[in-house]
């Protein structure tokens, strides 16, 4: 009985502290609450954002022009002494001495154009003809959450979403909802293909993590992971900056029978 009274107990305890900790409030309450919040803010800075069902409804806002336009460096700009940058001589720098000393190939002490390894201007782009975005999706974070149903909501046929302009889909004899194959030298993934003109000829959308799936390791990744199609490599030995949206591809239908999506499969255990 003691026992049972003391289970009855730390229950009790965990409702309250469930109830301190979301006061009350789920997940679209809270949602709810920091808009108004929000447009609380708006309010005190002298405009409105719309009420709630709008926002949602519409997905996003447009904030107003500020009626001071921002000034990049304006403190430096006025008073260039008192202000000094955090560059060696406080200056903007036109050419660093500092650069130029590492002697680095790809970064010389002055800024200078170079062509990027895939672009559609590159011989590269007559085997593989289409610009990779692999943008952050709009459905996650990153990869977190995959599993869950906004993501899983966002699927076509079970695969990430790709979409690709009304012409490059004709060429290749594409629809919205075919399973296609994304693939250049360096790997190949599925997706489910999505046709819309809010993509530029020429160029692909395929955001970046989807969980990865391959049918076998270092196979074909069957989900719809970018990660398989971009360079592991920075922009250069100093910045180090991702090359991911420096990618060419090329895409075509697929047709019969396609690996399942066994990712978000429980592992099955024996015993």
């Amino acid at each position: 009985m003691t026992k049972r009274c003391d289970l009855v107990s730390s229950i009790e305890n965990l409702r309250q502290k469930r109830r301190r900790y979301t006061e009350g409030r789920d997940e679209m309450d809270w949602i709810r609450h920091l808009w108004d919040q929000s447009r609380q803010r708006a309010a005190e800075a002298g405009f409105e954002l719309p009420d709630f069902e709008t926002f949602w409804e519409q997905e996003h806002v447009e904030l107003p022009d500020p009626e001071k336009p921002m000034v990049m460096l304006e403190d430096f700009r006025a008073d260039p002494d008192a202000n000094r940058l955090q560059t060696p001589s406080g200056k903007i720098e036109i050419f660093s001495a500092t650069v130029d000393g590492f002697g680095y190939d790809d970064c010389p002490g002055h800024p200078v154009w170079r062509e990027p390894d895939e672009w559609l201007g590159a011989e590269r782009a007559t085997e593989f003809p289409l610009h990779l975005m692999s943008n952050q999706p709009r459905t996650r974070l990153h990869s977190q959450l995959d599993c869950g149903q906004v993501s899983q909501g966002s699927k076509v046929a079970g695969r990430e979403p790709m979409t690709l302009h009304p012409d490059d889909a004709a060429a290749r004899g594409i629809s919205s909802g075919d399973i296609v194959r994304v693939w250049n030298d360096r790997g190949a993934c599925l997706a489910g293909a999505i046709v819309s003109d809010q993509v530029m000829p020429g160029v692909i959308q395929l955001a970046t993590g989807a969980w990865y799936d391959p049918e076998t390791p270092g196979g074909l990744e069957v989900h719809g992971n970018p990660n398989v199609l971009t360079r592991d490599r920075g922009t250069s030995r100093l910045g180090q900056g991702p090359t991911a949206h420096s990618t060419l591809v090329q895409v075509a239908k697929v047709d019969g029978v396609v690996p399942d999506v066994t990712v978000m499969r429980k592992p099955k255990v024996e015993g």
